[in-house]
């Protein structure tokens, strides 16, 4: 099977991130799609004080994707050696489930940032991505290497930076949230929900 692998720190998920999921799968670019939630970004240390347990963000995850057909949560990043790069977590993806092809699914915005990530050369060598399109990013396709695409995915103007920070202001922007995240996150007080 062709699995497409979505990593992020999902903090906290929201329909940005599902929607985009679930379209990946319907267009059957992959057959389906792993979210792993991050238990450290490299590229996100300095965050490391604005982020909910790994344990929320993972359950928030599993009830933002629970209807959603081919959408699964990974907590696979968990189990490795911190912080896992993406070229780690791939190769040892590959060796757990060597009857999978792994595919990395990313955004416009850290495709920019891609030169700068570990090992970038070795994913682009020995694995396909697929680029979805970011808000105020604008790339030249025919730049892309051979096993980089750009695919054509629903452009969603929202991050969960934008939420957490609502949230702190104490307004939810539910529109963004599942119903049933928004309640974990009040029920649990993440972010600093009352």
């Amino acid at each position: 099977m062709k699995i497409g692998i979505y990593g992020g720190s999902f903090n906290p998920i929201h329909k940005g991130h599902t929607q985009l999921a679930a379209s990946i799968v319907e267009q059957a670019l992959v057959d389906e799609l792993w979210l792993l939630v991050s238990p450290l970004n490299p590229l996100k240390r300095s965050a490391v004080s604005d982020i909910a347990e790994y344990e929320h963000r993972l359950r928030m995850a599993e009830l933002a994707t629970a209807d959603i057909a081919g959408v699964r949560v990974s907590d696979f990043e968990r189990h490795l050696s911190l912080p896992s790069y993406t070229i780690t977590t791939l190769g040892e993806l590959s060796n757990a489930y060597p009857q999978h092809e792994f595919i990395l699914v990313i955004g416009a915005d850290n495709w920019e940032r891609f030169p700068h990530w570990y090992s970038s050369d070795k994913i682009i060598k020995n694995y396909r991505i697929l680029i979805y399109r970011r808000p105020g990013c604008e790339l030249d396709e025919s730049t892309l290497p051979p096993t980089v695409q750009m695919v054509n995915t629903p452009l969603y103007d929202v991050s969960s930076t934008q939420i957490r920070e609502s949230i702190k202001r104490g307004r939810m922007m539910q529109c963004w949230l599942d119903d049933k995240v928004a309640a974990y996150i009040k029920e649990h007080h993440c972010y600093g929900a009352p």
